[in-house]
């Protein structure tokens, strides 16, 4: 009886103990570790049960400029060549941003990144095959290449980089892009085999260096066997890739009304203003000169690089001026999609680059051999509004060496119906586009109907402008 007793009493203490301890808790009794200056909070007691209701986690500027960076340092997971064993993967179309670059502005009075743009196979971030690489740049090559491709060097070489000049990891990113895309769409699918001729590839750049260098270096570890007899490099001069229809005074009207909205909430920005003013105390210039040269694009430089933010007799730019200016680039992307200036400018950039593509790929759908692998190697400027226009608005800014892969498939079952699958940096965001959205919703099958891609491409994109073909759009004034 008495061990009873005592057993009851245990138990009943225990209870009340747990009831006490949850009470603490909910009631924030318990305390909890302060949040550190750095913005990282140390192991604490947290709430066993979150609020359901709370706001979206804070913009971390730290962290979104390391996703920019995109160091190579850890094998990357995909989602591209995933599909339904009956299904045949027929073509792929690859629209890359370079790799990690020089900056292209400097800020006034200060020294710039100590940035070495030689390639050292005992460097990291480095690449099994960087070494070969190299060797086989350094060849005469037997190459075609448009107008002045020719005089560009293949790979960067330089001991102190050159102003927008690919690096050593803007090379190994693409080296590992390559790698990566070789493994699922050479290796597995037999996208090309061994025999792979010139007139399977369509290969475009712009003429910078980086971008040409950047497709090069993906293609030669993507290929079954690099040859350069094979390679038939064509030069796009605009960075939209427009090509022959650029010609559109409403795309220029959006972009002006664009850059006036960024104008806008940049004044409004007193944080903003004051780091700007600091900064150009620090260097000695006047705050417009300092806001003219784009310091953001001289910062991550030295932030993806590791580099001390540079210093003057004055003081130094250090880590908060950093993450402001980023904080505010990365709210200014976040109004740019609420605003809808952006995506009007997008639809009428990209429309010329997504026709090109789209009629490449029913022509393949009917039956063609030629062009199964694309690859259009280019700038942030001109993967943003493809994003945009297409509808993916979760997706990120685009990082150094970003990849927007369209892949087409031929059902086994029903071999006249053909899919596509888009993906972005790997990840799956074909039912992210506004014009797949609700197939969907409504449909088992793990893609989007070619012709929904074709549909948006060639006749909805245009409804937003309340006209029926891109010259009109191109034309037509909002009423």
């Amino acid at each position: 009886m008495l061990f009873r007793n005592r057993f009851l009493f245990l138990l009943a203490l225990a209870a009340l103990l747990a009831f006490l301890s949850l009470s603490l808790q909910f009631l924030h009794l318990i305390p909890v570790n302060p949040i550190r200056e750095d913005g990282l909070n140390p192991k604490s007691r947290k709430r066993i049960m979150p609020d359901l209701l709370t706001e979206p986690p804070a913009i971390d500027p730290v962290y979104e400029a390391r996703v920019y960076c995109n160091i190579p340092t850890i094998a990357e997971r995909s989602m591209e060549g995933h599909a339904p064993h009956y299904f045949k993967l027929v073509s792929v179309q690859v629209l890359i941003r370079h790799g990690d670059r020089y900056p292209l502005y400097a800020i006034p009075k200060t020294k710039r990144p100590d940035i070495d743009c030689m390639l050292l196979p005992s460097r990291k971030p480095s690449h099994p095959q960087l070494e070969a690489f190299i060797k086989y740049m350094s060849k005469g090559s037997a190459a075609q290449m448009d107008g002045t491709l020719s005089s560009l060097p293949r790979y960067p070489s330089h001991s102190l980089c050159e102003m927008g000049e690919l690096t050593q990891t803007g090379v190994v990113q693409h080296l590992r892009n390559g790698q990566l895309l070789r493994e699922i769409y050479i290796s597995k699918h037999k996208l090309l085999l061994s025999d792979w001729t010139a007139k399977q590839l369509y290969l475009e750049t712009t003429g910078k260096s980086r971008t040409l260098q950047s497709a090069l270096a993906l293609l030669y570890t993507f290929l079954p066997d690099f040859d350069w007899k094979k390679i038939n490099m064509r030069h796009q001069w605009s960075t939209i890739f427009c090509s022959g229809s650029c010609d559109c005074p409403m795309r220029n009207h959006y972009l002006e009304e664009e850059q006036r909205r960024q104008y806008s909430l940049r004044v409004k920005n007193n944080d903003l203003e004051k780091i700007y003013v600091d900064m150009a105390k620090i260097v000695g210039i006047p705050t417009r000169q300092l806001r003219a040269s784009n310091p953001i694009d001289s910062l991550l430089c030295y932030f993806c690089h590791n580099v001390s933010f540079p210093c003057t007799k004055t003081g130094c730019i250090g880590m908060e001026h950093f993450k402001v200016i980023k904080r505010h680039q990365l709210e200014d992307e976040r109004e740019r999609q609420e605003k809808k200036l952006y995506f009007l400018y997008a639809l009428l950039a990209t429309h010329p680059l997504l026709n090109q593509t789209v009629n490449r790929l029913q022509r393949i759908a009917e039956g063609k051999k030629e062009e199964v692998f694309v690859l259009y190697s280019a700038h942030d400027v001109t993967l943003s509004p493809v994003l945009s226009a297409l509808g993916i608005t979760e997706a990120r800014f685009p990082r150094f060496a970003a990849r927007l892969v369209f892949e087409l498939w031929q059902d086994g079952k029903r071999p006249k119906e053909h899919f596509i699958r888009i993906l972005y940096n790997g990840a799956d965001v074909t039912f992210q586009t506004s014009f797949c959205k609700d197939y969907y919703k409504r449909s088992s099958k793990p893609m989007c109907p070619l012709e929904k891609f074709v549909n948006f491409v060639k006749r909805d994109m245009f409804l937003i402008f309340n006209s029926t073909s891109y010259y009109d759009a191109c034309r037509r004034r909002p009423l």
